[in-house]
């Protein structure tokens, strides 16, 4: 327990007592969220701490993540701890169906996926009782304030790893210091991006002996799996053809991307555009956008493969990214055209491509601007200055393969810090000591 002496605020009680009112309504909400991905209904109960899976024998640490990203972050994390720690079994939560799925998919050894609990008393209960960590590691600016509390009273070791903060969360727990004071300080170990978290933690006042400043570890993630048997088959049926990729686009994104295709095709007119949305679950929406630009499309959702007419290929499903990038090294990373914030340019990079991303890269702050000075991404704003810069790589073989080089060197330049933060973890919190 890290903060014994800390008493909890009127407005941690008020919020507790709170989220036990509104339990019904938040459970019947992501309910019927997680229903409509086809979760089945004793899955979705694991929301409300009712867990599907026995306990395995022996110390077990839990990571929790939001959402895709994180996930993926988590599963690099195990694989480097679990030769480290033999006898531990990991347990890893998120809060949605995309997450849920990408994690099956990928599952470790003596790893399971559960979805989280509620941020609710009942629920976070259910869920220490039965599953009984050693260790619970937070990935990003995941501050459930009633998990926390709970974790931090039954003497679970608690880390935030990879800790960021919106300035909007920071303004938002600046007004309620003693609250926001007591919430951190239920944390171990706080393991952040860059330094304006590493501050911005300090001033909201967290225990300075937990603070260590690190780096985006989106940079140390492992490279995404490329299904060869797709990838052959794409060849196949592209052949020749130049693509450029548009990833991880939203909504009004897709039509600046559209855009800037229609203008590469005037002088590339056997461009194909590989165009996968971040949601797939939006495919009917950006199979119309396509339509109503004019273009011809194949669809992999519907298991098409790209025709010689087909000018778009419309890749919405989910955990298909490493083979899209295997395919080709002209990449736009979406989430940044719009104020989005961006979106992780580390996979691309790791795939060995050339990565162009718009102005709105907030959440990768500390990521963007040294990878653009170091010549590895190009920034663009508009339809015009993406086309012109997939038309630059396309006309520039040389360019292009020089944009490469720099994007794969700035992430391997980043990648020795992961054995660093695997020996912090190890140690701030115990976990061979556990192991042992």
């Amino acid at each position: 327990m890290h903060a014994p002496d800390m008493a909890p605020t009127a407005m941690f009680r008020a919020y507790r007592a709170a989220t036990r009112a509104i339990l019904p309504l938040a459970y019947r909400s992501v309910s019927r969220k997680l229903s409509a991905a086809d979760v089945p209904p004793d899955r979705i109960r694991e929301r409300l701490g009712h867990a599907t899976l026995p306990r395995p024998d022996g110390p077990l640490v839990w990571f929790h993540a939001a959402s895709v990203g994180e996930s993926l972050l988590i599963l690099t994390l195990i694989n480097r701890l679990a030769p480290r720690l033999n006898d531990t079994q990991f347990l890893i939560t998120s809060g949605t169906a995309t997450s849920a799925d990408l994690i099956a998919r990928r599952l470790p050894p003596r790893c399971r996926h559960q979805f989280a609990p509620l941020d609710a008393p009942g629920p976070v209960s259910r869920f220490y009782d039965h599953w009984k960590p050693a260790a619970g590691i937070f990935i990003d600016s995941e501050l459930w304030p009633v998990m926390l509390a709970q974790g931090n009273a039954r003497g679970v070791r608690l880390a935030l790893v990879n800790a960021r903060l919106s300035e909007k969360s920071v303004r938002g727990w600046a007004k309620r210091p003693d609250t926001a004071r007591f919430v951190l300080n239920q944390f171990t170990l706080f393991l952040t991006q860059n330094a304006r978290t590493f501050d911005n933690l300090a001033a909201l006042g967290a225990d300075p002996d937990s603070l260590q400043q690190g780096i985006n570890l989106k940079s140390t993630s492992d490279p995404a799996p490329v299904d060869d048997t797709v990838l052959s088959q794409l060849r196949d049926a592209l052949g020749d053809r130049p693509v450029w990729i548009a990833s991880s686009t939203h909504p009004g994104e897709e039509q600046i991307v559209l855009a800037a295709h229609r203008q590469l095709l005037a002088d590339h007119p056997d461009l194909c555009l590989l165009l996968v949305p971040r949601h797939p679950q939006r495919g009917d929406e950006v199979a119309q956008l396509i339509s109503d630009q004019g273009l011809s499309y194949a669809r992999r959702s519907a298991g098409q493969l790209p025709g010689d007419a087909d000018q778009v290929y419309l890749a919405d499903t989910l955990g298909e990214t490493g083979t899209w990038y295997a395919l080709s090294p002209l990449v736009f990373l979406g989430g940044s055209l719009m104020p989005i914030g961006g979106h992780n340019p580390f996979e691309p990079a790791l795939a060995r491509a050339a990565v162009l991303t718009g102005p709105h890269t907030t959440n990768f702050v500390e990521t963007f601007p040294p990878l653009i000075a170091a010549g590895g991404a190009v920034e663009v704003a508009d339809a015009p200055g993406l086309a012109a810069g997939i038309g630059l790589w396309l006309d520039q073989p040389d360019q292009l393969q020089a944009t490469r080089d720099a994007a794969i060197g700035f992430v391997q330049a980043q990648q020795s810090a992961l054995d660093a933060v695997i020996e912090t973890l190890c140690t701030r919190l115990a976990l061979e000591q556990q192991d042992a």
